[in-house]
């Protein structure tokens, strides 16, 4: 009997030496294939312009393709949950942003993922303020004259779906301003750009990136950003909180990646460490910041402490505001 359980002792002892062995090896056999970044919007979007500049540079540091790939609808919702169903091997990772991560639990029914259980959080790669942005063609060129305008007539803002911050920031604008706006929401910031430029909607709070391409191409106007203080990215743009006088105004787009429920630590962990490296890559950084965002790199805690701390705000941004998905 004392042979026989020390047999079993001995064998136990020699497995789990050799899955002690093995943990190591999975972040250094790691990626085993090609990586696919899942933007969870349609092309020309913010996440979408970040996961581009990203993703080369992330592919040299791996070895590996990092393929972006764009799934869009249900504001973020379709995107997440392909990931949230993929296999959790760090290949295929959310280019998750505030919407279907901070939001989407809060506002829509029958959402059939939780970001806080079904998500891994690895690495936070940017934060930009929205831009508020109207047609070239539009009667009003500062911040002053749009708000002046707001108080006469009916007008139209856009969004990239429902529940993103550019539906709350042109909500929290038209309560504090009493404006008649009627919210036009997309699959989207691509397809909004394109409506806002031939003048099918009259105003969109798209994220910075998304919106300097048509800026310098003389298709937009930015009136204003929608962080609480003035972008580093856009110094001489006045913040509509500042114009406005709205203290509480504060909207921000963010883009981190995260990974399935049950990807291995050491894999989370290689991720976020060649993520920052490539986030303070110079040449990275600077593509990033003449795109229009903030480069933050974080730790795995502090990411998911930076998440929490959005998911709470929007909650309590959605019982302030009373408004409903559509």
């Amino acid at each position: 009997m004392l042979l026989t359980m020390s047999r079993k002792i001995c064998t136990a002892a020699l497995t789990a030496g050799f899955v002690m062995t093995a943990l190591p090896a999975l972040a250094q056999s790691y990626p085993s294939g090609p990586i696919h970044f899942i933007v969870a919007y349609a092309p020309g979007g913010t996440g979408d312009v970040v996961a581009r500049i990203v993703a080369p540079k992330l592919s040299l540091a791996l070895g590996q393709t990092v393929v972006v790939e764009n799934r869009a609808g249900a504001s973020g919702a379709l995107g997440a949950r392909s990931v949230v169903a993929a296999a959790p091997d760090g290949l295929t990772l959310l280019v998750g942003q505030t919407a279907e991560v901070a939001i989407n639990q809060h506002w829509l029914k029958g959402l059939n993922y939780d970001p806080d259980k079904d998500l891994v959080h690895v690495a936070l790669m940017t934060v930009v303020p929205l831009a508020l942005v109207v047609p070239a063609k539009a009667p009003y060129s500062t911040m002053a004259e749009y708000l002046a305008a707001l108080r006469s007539g009916k007008h139209t803002f856009a969004s990239a779906g429902t529940g993103t911050p550019g539906h709350f920031a042109g909500e929290l604008l038209k309560a504090k301003t009493k404006a008649n706006l009627t919210h036009v929401p997309y699959k989207g910031a691509g397809p909004a750009l394109n409506d806002l430029v031939g003048g099918h909607v009259d105003m969109y709070f798209p994220g910075i990136p998304a919106a300097m391409p048509l800026l310098k191409n003389g298709l937009v106007k930015v009136l204003g950003v929608s962080s609480a203080k003035r972008s580093g990215s856009a110094p001489d743009v006045p913040s509509v909180a500042e114009t406005a006088g709205f203290n509480d105004f504060a909207f921000t787009l963010w883009q981190g990646i995260f990974a399935p429920h049950g990807t291995p630590p050491d894999v989370i962990a290689k991720l976020n460490s060649e993520i920052n490296k490539v986030l303070n890559d110079p040449e990275t950084r600077k593509k990033l910041v003449e795109a229009g965002a903030d480069v933050e790199p974080m730790s795995v805690a502090q990411f998911r402490a930076f998440v929490d701390a959005e998911s709470s705000k929007y909650l309590r941004i959605i019982k302030e505001t009373g408004v409903t998905a559509e």
